[in-house]
């Protein structure tokens, strides 16, 4: 069984979870600039086996698409062709915002919380965990 692994995208910066083996648990890896994601993926799916990429769909209160989510789409089709696995879009709404109160209910101190890329990290987390949750 491989891993599954979460990516929550961003025109700048990217988060990534993934599963272990068993596909129980979710944890974060480091978030990444999206200019060097495809190469770290590509060295990634080298070294572990992944069994399917969920790519989080981000919407609005009303439930349409945001504003970036055909260039998300363009992304996960990209990924497909690109790395030969199979990718599925889930519905990542609020995921950063959720990220954003669980640090803050950490007790993180300002400079903790202000880490965008952290915030990225526990967001992809976020989407893993959700996705487990709805399979």
């Amino acid at each position: 069984m491989g891993r599954i692994m979460a990516i929550d995208y961003g025109r700048k910066r990217t988060g990534i979870a993934v599963t272990d083996s068993l596909q129980i648990a979710a944890h974060g890896l480091s978030p990444l600039p999206t200019d060097r994601l495809m190469d770290f993926l590509k060295g990634y799916l080298k070294e572990e086996e992944v069994e399917k990429i969920v790519v989080g769909l981000p919407h609005h209160p009303d439930g349409k698409p945001s504003s970036n989510a055909e260039e998300i789409v363009r992304f996960a089709k990209n990924l497909e062709k690109s790395l030969g696995v199979d990718v599925v879009l889930f519905d990542e709404s609020y995921t950063s915002k959720d990220a954003k109160t669980l640090i803050l209910a950490s007790g993180a101190k300002k400079k903790k919380r202000r880490d965008k890329g952290l915030v990225d990290k526990i967001a992809a987390v976020l989407i893993l965990q959700q996705y487990l949750n709805h399979i």
